[in-house]
């Protein structure tokens, strides 16, 4: 008999880029995932920073299936989200996981905060929704290339596939400057994944 491959694990997480979590926070993420019966699939690159993104993102759901993904790959990441979701009482949840609440009013202020993090520590991973909505996105928004060339680092590109319960931990993207041709390229990398709801991506 052959043995049963984990939905999650920490050693698709390079070292440098672990947490702090206990045992019971990995266990935590794994059992999620092999509820709903997601896997995940792939390596975390062995980087000093990089910049995370999920897509598609279509439903509530995928919020839970990130969160479990982080806490079984014992991932040190930063996330962004719009400050509006960071409710009384959850916050220092939402936060433990890893959670900064950002004001989209203020886009560059978003950026040096961002850039700040990263000089700090051994290694640095933040990720954002390129989407920013759940709803069918016509346009992505451009703020996560801007990160990417503050912080001077590769664009890991992530995909929830619904077909077959897979996280993909993808390709490596190094923007090239054109913000419209690096949105061009990135949505086709992701049109061979399906979200959870498929008519809102």
């Amino acid at each position: 008999m052959g043995t049963k491959r984990a939905t999650v694990h920490q050693d698709q997480t390079p070292l440098h880029l672990r947490a702090n979590r206990g045992v019971l926070s990995r266990w935590l993420g794994r059992t999620v995932l092999t509820i709903l019966g997601w896997r995940v699939e792939g390596q975390i690159p062995d980087l000093k920073r990089l910049l995370v993104i999920g897509a598609p993102h279509t439903s509530n759901w995928d919020f839970v299936l990130a969160m479990a993904t982080i806490l079984g790959l014992n991932l040190r990441m930063r996330w962004l989200a719009k400050h509006t979701i960071f409710k009384r009482g959850v916050v220092w949840f939402m936060e433990w996981l890893g959670g900064i609440p950002t004001d989209r009013t203020r886009p560059q202020a978003i950026v040096e905060n961002v850039v700040r993090l990263a000089k700090k520590g051994k290694g640095v991973v933040i990720g954002v929704t390129p989407e920013g909505t759940r709803k069918k996105a016509v346009k992505w928004k451009t703020g996560f290339l801007r990160l990417a060339k503050a912080l001077d680092c590769p664009i890991l590109m992530v995909a929830i596939n619904f077909p077959t319960k897979t996280i993909v931990i993808g390709d490596l993207y190094h923007p090239s400057g054109d913000n419209d041709c690096d949105l061009v390229a990135i949505k086709q990398y992701y049109d061979q994944f399906q979200g959870i709801h498929k008519d809102q991506f």
